[in-house]
């Protein structure tokens, strides 16, 4: 994960601790487009880069992290939201968190914001916690138009993240695996 997105995240975190009106505006923000929302502007802007434009998936990754996290503040380094989730329908033994994760998995730029801020209440209903400086480099790559070949890198290790956390015989042998079923 890349320096830049790790700095964000730790500016997040002081943010969490000691400013709850930016969370606010932050978690506010998810009602709009990313990067539409004036109010959210002070605590992501310095972060974009001069010559980063208004449409850049890079800043949209952004707001939208941002949002996401004033959603649920709880960072777990390593913990991807795919393998959160998964633990997370484990946990639960929820066929319906799996179908979410699936429609997340299909999810066009456009939908994505809406499908993550879903994905994050179950997170935070549960406590469970996520990597969020994972997610913003995700975000970065999987806003970006016409990059549909680096969207598919991101949904493929996403799935496999996933379904690691859910199966738990994905812990068994490697050799054990032509004996494992799929899943119903």
């Amino acid at each position: 994960m890349s320096d830049h997105a790790q700095s964000f995240v730790a500016h997040l975190s002081e943010l969490a601790e000691h400013d709850r009106g930016a969370l606010a505006h932050l978690r506010r923000s998810l009602g709009f487009a990313p990067g539409a929302f004036p109010r959210a502007y002070p605590y992501v802007e310095r972060f974009v880069g001069a010559d980063r434009h208004a449409s850049d998936p890079w800043r949209k990754a952004l707001y939208l992290a941002a949002g996401l996290f004033a959603l649920h503040p709880e960072h777990r380094e390593g913990e991807t939201l795919a393998s959160a989730l998964g633990a997370l329908a484990r946990a639960r033994e929820s066929a319906s968190i799996e179908q979410r994760f699936i429609a997340l998995l299909g999810a066009e730029p456009e939908s994505l914001p809406n499908l993550l801020r879903q994905a994050v209440s179950l997170l935070a209903a549960d406590g469970h916690a996520c990597d969020y400086a994972r997610l913003l480099d995700d975000l970065g790559i999987w806003l970006r138009p016409f990059d549909g070949e680096g969207r598919d890198r991101i949904r493929q290790r996403w799935a496999r993240d996933f379904y690691r956390a859910y199966d738990a015989k994905a812990d068994q042998d490697p050799s054990d695996l032509d004996t494992i079923q799929p899943a119903d």
